[in-house]
């Protein structure tokens, strides 16, 4: 994969598995890449620094030596550390050498076991160093004798301890990035396959895009909450559920005539989309008794644009649903639409509940990054970014001018 995809570059929607959330940001790159060793050693070195400097505080308390906070907290930080970035380096290095495909896979398996080996001799040196530490300010430990062990307590033994050392060494010297790399390659490998087999899959996508807009746009239980919700509102205050009403019919009626017309479901436009996600907030902000607002931001030019059906929507069902209504008090969705270059942005952003764990992998995400990808290849992808105080910015980006 490095020899035809820049190691540089973020990897396609269609090859990318997590990398949303801020701290994992790194695995939006291939793995064993140099901007994914940079992004993962900075996140094992606050999360191991600050265990170091726990441990060396605790050890520096329990000896009533403070002195010996710093030096502990720094051999402890030197030697996780090692064992964390030793292997995945070296792993690096390799894939950055440009062999062939067989090479670079027989290359980094060697070189995350050299970095088992790297992670034993760090975690056997810096244990000693911190025991001699520890004798030296509170004196040697008494340990209790050994037992004689038979040949067969002598066997489990050994193995229970290979067992931790590859358990221990293995994921946390890069077992589980090796994984993730062999995982990568075969995502590469449907990927060249999709993309060989994507001029024969458009016919069957027209039939699927169109029900998925139905589901999507019209499916039972949306119209039955609307309607609850307007009869609930029939005694209490008639002037909006008679709005509610007037909402939802505007919201068919921009929706369902278009499922009737194939060349408009494959041929929309930007505006289109936008004054549907429009109607879908307006009959939302009623139901909602004013708690949402919404603003949709976009020049005239802009709404000329085509635009793949289906997205947008997608993206606003999950700012209502996830972002402002688990959020107590008002909340508000913007659309907004910009040029970059030769790039049609579009930004669906909420100030709810912020990015949750987990989220980024549901079916209508996997749509739209599916969509993008057949559509658009490379050239298109859907970003999540959490916002700063508490929201959620979803961002489709793909060729302005592209059909």
């Amino acid at each position: 994969m490095s020899a035809d995809y820049p190691l540089d570059r973020p990897l396609p929607p269609d090859v990318l598995v997590g990398g949303g959330a801020r701290w994992s940001r790194y695995r939006q790159y291939p793995v064993f890449s140099l901007p994914w060793l940079r992004g993962r050693s900075a996140l094992f070195a606050s999360i191991i620094g600050t265990i170091a400097l726990l441990i060396g505080g605790a050890i520096g308390l329990a000896a009533r030596d403070y002195g010996l906070v710093l030096p502990m907290a720094f051999y402890q930080f030197a030697g996780f550390g090692l064992m964390a970035t030793t292997g995945p380096a070296l792993a690096t290095w390799v894939r950055h050498r440009g062999w062939s495909a067989v090479a670079e896979r027989r290359g980094i398996v060697v070189a995350m076991l050299l970095g088992m080996v790297a992670s034993y001799a760090a975690d056997a040196v810096t244990s000693a160093r911190v025991n001699a530490m520890i004798a030296s300010a509170i004196g040697p430990a008494a340990h209790p004798p050994i037992p004689d062990l038979g040949a067969v307590e002598r066997a489990v033994s050994i193995a229970l301890n290979l067992l931790v050392l590859i358990i221990v060494y293995g994921l946390f010297g890069g077992g589980l990035a090796l994984r993730a790399y062999f995982g990568e390659r075969q995502r590469w490998h449907d990927h060249r396959n999709d993309r060989a087999l994507a001029d024969a899959r458009v016919q069957a996508q027209r039939a699927d895009l169109r029900l998925g807009l139905l589901q999507a746009q019209v499916e039972p239980h949306f119209l039955f909450n609307t309607l609850a919700s307007v009869r609930a509102l029939i005694r209490r205050d008639p002037a909006r559920a008679e709005a509610t009403l007037d909402a939802l019919v505007d919201h068919l009626r921009a929706t369902i005539p278009r499922l009737r017309d194939e060349d408009a479901l494959l041929h929309s436009t930007l505006g289109q989309q936008l004054d549907i996600c429009a109607s879908y907030l307006e009959l939302m902000r009623l139901r909602t008794g004013d708690r949402l607002s919404y603003a949709v931001e976009a020049d005239a030019v802009l709404r000329g644009c085509a635009y793949p059906p289906l997205l947008l929507l997608t993206l606003v069902e999950n700012a209502v649903k996830h972002g402002v209504e688990p959020r107590p008090g008002p909340g508000r969705v913007v659309l907004a639409a910009r040029r970059e270059g030769a790039d049609l942005v579009v930004t669906v952003s909420d100030d709810g509940a912020g990015l949750q764990p987990g989220f980024g992998g549901g079916m209508g995400l996997a749509n739209v990054r599916e969509q993008l990808a057949m559509r658009y290849g490379e050239r298109a992808r859907l970003q999540l970014h959490g916002r700063g105080g508490a929201g959620t910015q979803a961002e489709i980006r793909l060729p302005a001018g592209a059909p």
